[in-house]
């Protein structure tokens, strides 16, 4: 298929979260607060995590790299989201779009796979605590987080190139705020059936395989834990997995009812709200659920700030 068939559409429009004129500032306030709120707490555990040698471990590193992923899935979506509040001009190029889509697949991809990979983490920790540090050695940690981003790199190229060799001829008219694979799929003149094919085979080996590794580890996390004769070892060791659970169950709920949902309980409007969720709201939950369940991080920031009371 030659460049020309698949670039007649030179722009896309983005409807947006709303048509009523008089509710985008106060959209625009709501979401500006909630991105600023998601950079500070990203960037911050990731400066915590830095600054403080007692959370230079490996259940840190992965976290260091999931807070990471939420700013820059973030970033991704809500300033050009926050543009179109308060612009007239609702249009994007196209390879704006493609490079929003592209990006936001790699971050997207990337978080599920280090969520699984967080899952084993504390399986380790828990199953075989002497020999953790062993186990989750440097090298494993950097190779695991490495492969994260390497198949999260994957399965965006593969799904952008998929979206590439289509044409698209008009409408030109997108009915959300960002740039989305199946919203995108709609407005194409093309056939997408391995374009479905792919979104199909990908979602259920990143997605099922991603969940049966964090299934199959809180399996044998259960089964340890019920081994411990103390309720406070008991506590301790479930303490240590009740952040990440929450992460995990908030993040795969939300993909899992956006993707795997029957077509027939389909609406624009709940996709809509579904996708600022994950988009949105989870990278500025994330931050908040590891910091205020999490003793050694809130101990962390108690010591810097003392520190710089210190200094004063």
């Amino acid at each position: 298929m030659t460049r020309e068939n698949y670039t007649t559409v030179t722009n896309f429009i983005l409807l947006g979260l709303t048509d009523h004129r008089e509710m985008r500032p106060l959209l625009f306030a709501v979401f500006l607060v909630i991105y600023i709120i998601t950079l500070l707490g990203n960037l911050g555990m990731n400066v915590l995590i830095w600054l403080d040698p007692q959370l230079h471990t490996p259940m840190y590193f992965f976290l260091s790299n999931l807070s990471f992923l939420d700013a820059c899935y973030s970033t991704t979506i809500t300033p050009n989201m926050l543009a179109k509040f308060l612009a007239e001009n609702k249009t994007i190029s196209f390879a704006a779009c493609m490079a929003q889509y592209c990006f936001f697949a790699i971050f997207a991809s990337t978080e599920c796979l280090l969520l699984a990979v967080m899952a084993y983490d504390r399986y380790v920790a828990i199953r075989n605590p002497l020999l953790y540090t062993a186990v989750m050695s440097k090298k494993i940690c950097i190779v695991f987080v490495t492969g994260s981003y390497f198949w999260g790199l994957v399965s965006s190229l593969t799904h952008t190139s998929g979206l590439l060799r289509l044409s698209f001829c008009g409408p030109n008219v997108i009915n959300h705020f960002f740039c989305d694979h199946m919203p995108l799929l709609k407005l194409s003149c093309s056939d997408i059936y391995i374009n479905e094919i792919l979104i199909f085979t990908i979602g259920i080996l990143i997605e099922m395989s991603t969940l049966l590794i964090i299934i199959i580890s809180y399996a044998f996390i259960i089964i340890a834990v019920l081994r411990i004769r103390s309720a406070e070892g008991k506590y301790k060791a479930f303490s240590t997995c009740a952040s990440h659970l929450t992460a995990v169950a908030i993040f795969h709920g939300t993909i899992l009812f956006m993707y795997f949902r029957p077509s027939s309980s389909y609406s624009l409007d709940t996709d809509k709200m579904a996708s600022v969720f994950y988009t949105v709201i989870i990278p500025m939950l994330n931050p908040l659920i590891y910091s205020l369940r999490n003793k050694d991080v809130k101990c962390a920031f108690r010591k810097i700030i003392g520190r710089k009371m210190l200094s004063q």
